[in-house]
């Protein structure tokens, strides 16, 4: 029987195994490609030519040294898939646009369903004008309005936790640890309210605040109102921290460096100041305008600050020299200024928001966004921590890959509260060990029992953050009086010494080492011959004595030893 040759089902499943093949090898191709170019984003600059190396031995280690760089590239990029899986995007123009001109109905236009119901317009009217704040994750927003109206709410998926009217006025709101607990500042003492709009404490040594400010890695909250008296208190435990007089009058501009926790405040005579909780003058004091400073940003890294006054100014400083860097003039004294986590910049006055790109490291010639707000004259404005994505619905416990990404500002104006979109300003990969927007009631019990083990004490806040762990220099008033006391025991030891070898007999070779080691000997050997001395002086006395008795009485002294001993 002869074997059966091939037939048209064996000759499908060879090409249905070619194709399979060929699409594989594809596939592999294209993901190395997209792996080279991840992996150079990751190089330490260009590899080096070690064939021209003539030494053996340090061209082994050179190639050696490229190696672990070209693996941990590859590492960086295999990882940087599932760890950082979204990048920031930008507005971009083509041709004669430019970003600066579109409105926020064209991007809306543009961007997904679930970006454009960020985009919203809160109109309460008769309330404002309104005061915001996010929590560090951007999930939640709180909300205060001048006439005693308070909110917080989970603006993303549209829930509002609490809604009270204190029947007061609210001069400015801050949101503590997390969304638990938020303080605001009323007509005369400042209020803590739980998650609920339930009152828990009343905060009386805060008095007549105009601006809040809360320091979450210290659990520190700072007040500086009317009487320009700026002071912390200890939300965990509930103590008066510091209370520093500025005495420079009252005070409405109040923020902080997140790189070092050190407290800006803004004064009336254009300067600015730079306070601690552990000391009692400002670490730094800095004449930026000619008329009264209006508001006060610093980005994440510490390096930047941004300043407004009334001259019409808005300037650029470098912390690290305390100088300006460039400024800008606005047509109207902006009264408002923040700074995203990537660096851009909004500045506000009256109905208008410019958003600057790349303003805090070279002078730009035009905004990169611009928008007028419809509801009134705004208070003040914040950008949205993180990028926030459209996934809360109850079957998605993950944020999905297919999600599109936005940015936010949100602005309280004396209508109420608008927001816009403004893409690149957020931060698009969270740290969940810092703030997870998708944060869950036993993960956010555990986060708080962490950040209070891990609390840092107020004499940690400098302005060089970098000193701490390194050994503490003295005064140098202290170390001038220490070297004078050294000099003063030294001379004085000099002295005594030089009278001794004054009062010593000098004579010539009696210091030599050889003398000085028989001396040591000759000393031993004195003290051996003086108790053989002693011990032959009295045998001798012992032997004479019993002469004496051996020999007759009339027999003289010197004739005594003749006699013999019986």
């Amino acid at each position: 029987m002869e074997p059966a040759g091939p037939g048209p089902g064996s000759e499908r499943d060879q090409q249905l195994a070619a194709e399979i093949a060929s699409a594989s090898k594809n596939a592999k191709r294209k993901r190395n490609q997209e792996l080279n170019k991840k992996v150079a984003k990751f190089k330490r600059g260009e590899p080096m030519h070690v064939k021209q190396i003539a030494d053996k031995k340090l061209k082994g280690r050179m190639q050696h040294t490229e190696r672990l760089n070209s693996e941990a590239a590859v590492a960086a990029a295999k990882t940087d898939e599932w760890l950082l899986p979204a990048e920031a995007g930008t507005l971009e123009a083509e041709g004669m646009e430019r970003t600066w001109r579109f409105s926020q109905a064209d991007v809306v236009d543009e961007v997904e369903v679930g970006a454009s119901r960020k985009v919203f317009d809160l109109r309460l009217g008769g309330l404002g004008p309104y005061n915001i704040d996010f929590s560090r994750s951007g999930r939640y927003m709180l909300i205060g309005g001048k006439k005693g109206h308070l909110g917080l709410m989970d603006w993303q998926s549209g829930r509002t936790f609490c809604e009270v009217q204190v029947r007061e006025t609210v001069r400015d709101v801050k949101l503590l640890h997390n969304e638990q607990f938020f303080a605001a500042a009323q007509k005369k003492y400042v209020y803590i309210y739980d998650k609920r709009g339930l009152e828990v404490h009343c905060l009386k040594a805060h008095t007549d605040v105009r601006r809040l400010e809360f320091l979450p890695y210290h659990f520190l909250l700072g007040s500086v109102g009317d009487l320009g008296v700026l002071r912390f208190q200890d939300t965990s435990t509930g103590q008066i921290i510091a209370q520093h007089r500025t005495k420079m009058g009252p005070c409405d501009v109040l923020r902080h460096n997140p790189y070092n926790a050190v407290s800006l405040l803004g004064h009336a005579q254009g300067v600015v100041t730079m306070w601690t909780p552990n000391m009692t003058s400002p670490a730094v004091k800095m004449l930026a305008h000619r008329g009264p400073v209006l508001s006060v940003a610093a980005d994440s890294t510490g390096h930047r600050m941004v300043t407004t006054g009334a001259d019409g100014q808005v300037k650029v400083w470098d912390l690290r020299t305390y100088q300006p860097l460039h400024s800008y003039f606005s047509p109207s004294p902006a009264t408002w200024c923040d700074i995203s986590q990537r660096g851009m910049l909004a500045v506000g006055w009256g109905r208008r928001i410019n958003v600057w790109k790349d303003a805090l490291t070279s002078k730009q010639q035009s905004p990169y966004m611009s928008h007028n707000l419809q509801g009134g004259q705004l208070r003040d404005f914040h950008f949205c921590p993180y990028e926030v994505r459209d996934i809360y619905r109850k079957e998605v416990t993950f944020p999905s890959a297919s999600l599109v990404a936005q940015d936010v500002v949100a602005v309280g104006h004396t209508g109420g509260v608008s927001t816009m979109l403004v893409p690149g300003s957020g931060e698009p990969n969270f740290d969940s060990y810092v703030a997870d927007p998708y944060q869950r009631a036993r993960a956010r019990q555990e986060q708080e029992v962490h950040q209070l083990m891990d609390k840092l004490q107020p004499d940690m806040i400098v302005v060089d953050p970098t000193t701490i762990g390194q050994i503490r220099k003295e005064p140098k008033e202290v170390q001038l009086e220490r070297q004078q006391q050294t000099a003063e025991a030294n001379a004085a030891q000099r002295k005594e010494q030089q009278e001794q070898n004054d009062a010593k007999k000098r004579m010539k070779g009696k210091n030599k080492p050889s003398k000085k080691h028989k001396k040591k000997q000759i000393n031993v050997i004195e003290e051996k011959k003086g108790r053989i001395r002693q011990e032959s002086a009295q045998q001798d006395a012992n032997a004479n004595a019993e002469l004496r008795k051996q020999a007759p009485e009339d027999v003289p002294t010197a004739l005594q030893r003749f006699y013999k001993r019986g």
